[in-house]
């Protein structure tokens, strides 16, 4: 690899932290293939982010081998909590950050929580959940000092990227993304992404290992970092041979706060809509694992169209939430009926729209008043005839 690569781009690579604890066979098997890669520049050269070393011109042929022994392994038959889990990590750089913003954050999370962070401006990282604060000082000092050069890698790619934009100053930010997610049913996957200014520019095809351009102006990072192609192989390496087992090992780790099951608070609500009809939401809240089914039904038939769906979303207190919403004509919302599955349930919860009880109280309060009213006008009816009577002579006054 060439050493005056723009930015600096030499540095990046990819791979997971060291094993927090004793690392398992499997896990000793991955990385001694990763190790493989070291025998491609002499000892002590300089090291990447993720700790493997930069690698020496035309390492794609022997890095090739690696990759493929890395996809062939097989997990360990060793079960984890139900439900889909993720490994993800995010990075901030900020261009210039203003009053108490760091220059850096990166932040990695289980399941959408936290467990590690690294702030500029500490300068350390630091675990975010109880369970992480168990690893050892090596784990950590290998973390902070990862993450201390993806600060300065992010910093160049940054400024280089506001230069393809034609900016030189201002506020802009970079944002890198990956992970790796597994299923209940043991299907596996993993992405990688990059934006900027909040916007997508760049992301990995891990199938062909090229970059994919979301703007035309990351043509030129494209073709940037397409320069190195052993860059994608270890960004492939790590999501595919080495994200998993640490995906694993953490749940492990978490325990109970991973393989627990909060059941979903189910309700529906009422919204008006544009065209003169009736929208019934229905909600799905405060539930764990976020596998979750809600469908709507009209009477006995599932509705497949004309409904609308939200993302799943973090809650913000290790639960999540979600809606699905159907649009109903004016006067019919009690034919349709909400059904949420939920692998904490052991049933169908069903839901529908019921009118609040202070509509109940409004209407016999209203009642009330026009059963009032209507006695009102038939006794002032009675007493203006009785007066007329009088007034006429019909009626002895003393037998009114």
């Amino acid at each position: 690899m060439g050493t005056d690569a723009p930015g600096q781009r030499e540095r990046l690579g990819t791979r997971g932290p060291r094993s927090p604890g004793s690392a398992s066979p499997l896990l000793r098997r991955r990385l001694l293939l990763l190790l493989l890669l070291l025998g491609l520049v002499p000892e002590g050269a300089a090291e990447t982010p993720w700790g493997l070393p930069l690698v020496a011109d035309g390492p794609a042929s022997r890095a090739k081998v690696v990759m493929a022994e890395l996809a062939h392994l097989e997990l360990e038959n060793k079960p984890w909590p139900k439900g889909t889990h993720s490994l993800i990590y995010h990075y901030l750089a900020l261009s210039e950050p203003g009053p108490g913003l760091p220059q850096f954050l990166a932040v990695g999370y289980v399941d959408d929580q936290p467990f590690i962070q690294y702030d500029s401006r500490v300068g350390q990282a630091e675990p975010q959940a109880p369970w992480a604060a168990s690893m050892d000082a090596q784990y950590w000092e290998t973390e902070t000092k990862k993450q201390r050069i993806w600060a300065e890698v992010q910093q160049v790619e940054m400024w280089t990227v506001v230069g393809y934009h034609n900016q030189s100053s201002g506020m802009h930010s970079t944002q890198r993304m990956f992970g790796c997610e597994i299923q209940e049913d043991g299907r596996f996957s993993s992405f990688w992404q990059f934006g900027y200014d909040g916007q997508d520019h760049l992301s990995l095809d891990l199938e062909s290992l090229s970059w994919v351009s979301a703007v035309p102006v990351a043509v030129r990072t494209k073709r940037w970092w397409e320069t190195e192609r052993c860059y994608a192989e270890y960004d492939k390496a790590y999501l595919e041979g080495v994200c998993l087992p640490y995906l694993l090992r953490y749940l492990e780790l978490g325990g109970q706060r991973f393989s627990r099951r909060e059941p979903p608070t189910v309700r529906v609500t009422q919204h008006s809509a544009q065209d003169g009809g009736t929208t019934l939401r229905c909600w799905a809240l405060g539930f764990y694992p976020q596998d979750i089914s809600l469908t709507w039904w009209l009477d006995e038939k599932q509705l497949i169209s004309k409904t609308e769906y939200v993302d799943i979303r973090p809650s913000g207190d290790g639960t999540y939430q979600t809606w699905v919403a159907v649009q109903v004509p004016a006067g019919e919302e009690s034919r349709y009926t909400c059904h949420v599955q939920h692998s904490s349930l052991n049933h169908t919860l069903t839901g529908s729209w019921e009118w609040p009880s202070h509509h109940t109280h409004f209407a016999i309060i209203i009642s009330l008043i026009l059963v009032v009213l209507v006695a009102g006008v038939i006794l002032t009816k009675c007493l203006h005839a009785r007066n007329r009577k009088q007034a006429t002579g019909g009626e002895d006054p003393h037998n009114s």
